[in-house]
């Protein structure tokens, strides 16, 4: 099927969101403990109203909106500057953001079918205009999450994760998620990890490095930590960002999940060696 001006798109959105089910939108999020230093917030979560639960199902949250700037209409594999704002509760551009993790906004990016994982960090205009060169490779249905930290009318601190949908034109066939599996490829490196995520529990994941078969110990620090998880759901693209504790763990990075409901998802793994950022991805499912 090929798919040729805005209603033919159009009408792939729609049937996508119908077979994905997406229908409900994300609640305001909780305020987090209050830290002198946002870049060295010990393990947590981001992305729903409540700790382990899932965001990133709608473009407005708590009084806050995505806007992009044009229609979110892609040419497959062609570059071109994806522009946005975050309007606030007064209806103005938000510009007063929280540096969490080294960044204000992280703009993550992945296919209906979980493929295509980007992580990507927008700069903002004085306006509060953000901007980032974005390329989606192939046809299909894309969602683009904003994940930042802004302040309430109150001055205390809230965490949010936006998204809109994009389209890009053309043939699209879903590529099938690969089975679960504790051991996975990333570059050069062998990542394994330890530990089984439950619904309604918290429960540790240790990510292991290897490379040419030994224990990669002396990881680098990346966004302020030794690693970043993010953890989208298979069916309805449900989101949350995971940070690690500050220190690795016997070589390790250490997370702490909150898996809200059963269900299949994908974890995105990244971290840095020798300066470069690879990353590492698993499916998993969750009782």
């Amino acid at each position: 099927m090929m798919l040729k001006g805005p209603f033919v798109a159009a009408g792939l959105v729609a049937a996508l969101l119908l077979g994905f089910g997406i229908a409900r939108a994300t609640a305001a999020q909780s305020t987090p403990a209050a830290t002198s230093d946002p870049t060295t917030i010990p393990s947590h979560s981001h992305g729903g109203a409540v700790i382990g639960d899932l965001g990133g199902f709608s473009l407005s949250a708590g009084g806050f909106t995505l806007i992009p700037a044009e229609a979110p209409t892609f040419a497959a594999g062609a570059r071109r500057t994806f522009a946005f704002k975050i309007i606030g509760q007064d209806g103005k551009p938000v510009t007063k953001f929280v540096p969490n993790h080294d960044k204000l906004l992280h703009f993550i990016v992945a296919r209906h079918d979980l493929s295509g994982f980007q992580h990507l960090h927008p700069e903002m205009a004085a306006d509060g205009t953000w901007s980032v060169p974005l390329t989606l490779p192939t046809p299909g249905i894309w969602r683009l999450y904003a994940d930042f930290v802004t302040l309430d009318p109150a001055g205390q601190q809230l965490p949010l994760t936006l998204s809109i949908d994009a389209t890009v034109a053309g043939s699209y066939t879903p590529t099938p998620l690969a089975p679960p599996a504790r051991e996975a490829g990333a570059d050069t490196f062998k990542v394994t990890y330890e530990g089984t995520p439950r619904a309604g529990a918290t429960q540790p994941l240790t990510f292991r490095v290897f490379a040419d078969g030994a224990p990669v110990t002396d990881l680098e620090r990346w966004l302020a930590a030794y690693g970043h998880l993010v953890v989208l759901r298979d069916g309805d693209l449900g989101y949350l960002h995971v940070h690690p504790e500050d220190q690795l763990v016997g070589g390790g990075v250490k997370f702490w999940l909150s898996a809200p409901s059963p269900g299949r998802y994908r974890l995105f793994f990244e971290f840095q060696k020798s300066g470069a950022v690879h990353r590492a991805e698993f499916t998993v499912d969750v009782p």
